[in-house]
């Protein structure tokens, strides 16, 4: 009779034992790692949220210029997906083998607008206007690291500015950073992405910088070699390609890649 009892005594302890671990488990949901550029911030919220809804996977979002993202998984930062703003940066994570190349698509595109101070009054005619000497800072990213300094850097060159519009550059350590100058009045003027400017209710876009072969602007995005689950990760990135993401990449004016061109 004891031997009965303390044996079903035992086997109570192993399932309550055994239930406390399962309720654990659960309540501990799986997270994803997403490194994205600063410019996708709001429509990547969004589709996080989505994604978890649809999923039970918690994303945990690291925002920042994509170079800044690039060095720090090269410094093995745990991510296991990353959605870059040019293609650039990609590269050279590919070329050290963290990605997983097979994953990579060219997922979006966009445009540069050069964006001034909702109470502003000045008026752009073309980008030449920005040499004007009421004009003295012009807030963009750094023009030698973040991909929208980089492209800001690239047009002002083939459109044989760049000398003169140097010296009113204050590069910014994303593109959001460089809106916020532009809103707070330390800047006249800023070159941004016309998706950045869309979000802003305290600026106003004077012009839009007309498009060109040289100014080709990619978003590409890869699972990583670091991802804990390169399942989930992949889920993910095809998660990016359901209709309803693409509408919301293009609610916030992003240009969607079709995936017959942006499958890689």
């Amino acid at each position: 009779m004891h031997c009965f009892f303390r044996s079903s005594l035992f086997a109570a302890l192993l399932l309550t034992a055994s239930g406390f671990q399962n309720q654990a488990f659960g309540a501990e949901p799986e997270v994803l790692r997403v490194s994205a550029a600063a410019s996708l911030a709001d429509a990547i919220k969004e589709i996080n949220e989505a994604f978890r809804m649809t999923t039970s996977v918690t994303v945990t979002l690291n925002l920042g210029a994509s170079s800044t993202l690039a060095r720090q998984i090269e410094a093995g930062a745990p991510a296991d997906v990353f959605f870059s703003a040019d293609e650039a940066k990609m590269d050279r994570l590919a070329a050290k083998g963290l990605v997983e190349v097979a994953t990579r698509e060219d997922q979006l595109s966009n445009s540069l607008v050069v964006v001034v101070p909702l109470d502003s009054t000045l008026k752009l005619a073309s980008v030449k206007d920005l040499t004007a000497p009421g004009i003295k800072k012009i807030a963009t990213g750094d023009t030698k690291a973040v991909p929208v300094g980089v492209y800001a850097k690239r047009y002002l060159e083939k459109a044989g500015l760049w000398k003169n519009i140097e010296p009113r550059i204050v590069g910014t350590e994303n593109v959001r950073s460089a809106l916020a100058a532009v809103e707070s009045g330390n800047a006249e003027a800023g070159i941004v992405y016309k998706t950045d400017a869309a979000v802003s209710k305290k600026v106003k876009v004077a012009l839009e910088i007309p498009a060109m072969a040289e100014l080709k602007i990619i978003y590409p995005v890869a699972v990583l070699k670091s991802a804990a689950s390169v399942a989930t990760a992949r889920r993910y990135v095809d998660f990016l390609d359901e209709p309803a993401s693409k509408a919301v990449f293009e609610k916030y004016g992003f240009i969607v890649l079709p995936e017959a061109a942006a499958a890689r």
